[in-house]
């Protein structure tokens, strides 16, 4: 049975996921159909690397198969966007946190849904993002974070955003692993996502978009 995209990408096969996804767009299958099999390929990498089938250069290996399925996809994908500027988000994983697969992901969801991202990256410390609020004038603001010590980074990063004066300008969210309502409260932010969609949803909301 010829491997299919999903396997492909779980199964860490550089090469066959590339030629899977580019043949399928080439045959003219739906961006998002191609997009949807990367993230539930994601899921599956995700599982293995919780317990402990997968490693940290698994993960990162992954991320970078993925980050060139978006790249492949984002063109079609943008096609069949409205040209529309919804509002500008500010996206980064917290200090003390390199993980960025949810985050990446997240960031492209938003573009090809309308949104201006600015993606800080990983490990950013909290004046980064009341500096980047300052600069761009964003009101969303996404915080990103894998592992438990991240939530202090968060709760850190909202406090950072409340002293600047900034608090009132924006919609603060958080996202990662581990991260539900418990958390949410402890981080003072307006509310976490579940997934890349959940994100947008909750930025399409909060700029008055349908």
């Amino acid at each position: 049975m010829p491997e299919n995209l999903v396997s492909a990408l779980a199964n860490l096969k550089e090469k066959q996921a590339l030629e899977i996804a580019q043949n399928r767009l080439d045959a003219g299958d739906d961006p998002l159909g191609i997009l949807n099999d990367a993230r539930q390929a994601m899921g599956t990498v995700g599982d293995r690397f919780a317990k402990g089938e997968y490693f940290i250069p698994d993960l990162i290996y992954s991320g970078d198969i993925l980050k060139q399925i978006t790249e492949m996809v984002k063109p079609k994908l943008a096609q069949k966007a409205e040209a529309k500027h919804l509002g500008k988000v500010i996206l980064g994983t917290v200090a003390g946190d390199i993980h960025d697969i949810g985050l990446n992901i997240v960031d492209f969801m938003l573009d090809v849904n309308g949104f201006e991202v600015y993606n800080l990256g990983i490990d950013q410390s909290a004046q980064n993002f009341a500096d980047k609020i300052t600069e761009t004038k964003a009101t969303v603001v996404g915080l990103s974070g894998f592992l438990t010590l991240s939530f202090d980074s968060m709760k850190q990063t909202v406090e950072v955003i409340k002293a600047a004066g900034l608090r009132d300008k924006v919609k603060i969210m958080i996202g990662g692993g581990l991260i539900d309502e418990e958390i949410r409260k402890y981080t003072g932010a307006d509310a976490y996502g579940q997934d890349a969609m959940a994100g947008v949803l909750l930025a399409k909301q909060w700029v008055g978009a349908k």
